[in-house]
This record gives C-alpha cells, structure tokens and sequence, in this order.
C-alpha cells in the first residue's frame, strides 16, 4: 500500500497514512480536525537483486575505432 503525506493547513502538522489507491483522501487534521491537503512526495525507489547494471551494462564493449577504450570516449560515438 502506498504512503501519503498530508499537511494540515490550521496547525501545521506534517503526518503520514498509509492508503489503498481506492481508499478516500483524508481531509482533516488527525490532531486539530482542521483540513489538511495531500502533500507530493518524494517515491520510494530501490533497485535490488543482481538488477539490470551488473548483467551486461557494467562495462561498455571495446570499440576498434578507439584503440580499446569503451565506446563512451570514442570521436566517433561522441560526434554521431
């Protein structure tokens, strides 16, 4: 379930409530009853396991115009 940021326009209290995406939004203050308004927030992101880098983008292929080094500092992937 996704977690929600609300603020509270009279009291300024900053809270958290974890919600279904059909639940309603809450519209008052928990402490005050005031109302409050939903907040955008920063998502949660995390990529774990072996993940997608470690299996083949690690290190990019040696580039024969390059002389060995990755296509990353080649003339020729730099300029088209």
């Amino acid at each position: 379930m996704p977690l929600y940021e609300y603020q509270c326009e009279s009291c300024g209290l900053h809270f958290e409530v974890r919600q279904k995406f059909s639940d309603d939004p809450v519209d008052t203050c928990k402490e005050c009853g005031g109302v409050v308004k939903k907040m955008i927030s920063q998502g949660g992101f995390a990529l774990k396991g072996s993940g997608w880098y470690q299996q083949g983008y690690s290190s990019a292929p040696a580039c024969p115009s390059a002389g060995g080094e990755g296509c990353g500092g080649c003339p020729k992937a730099a300029n088209g």
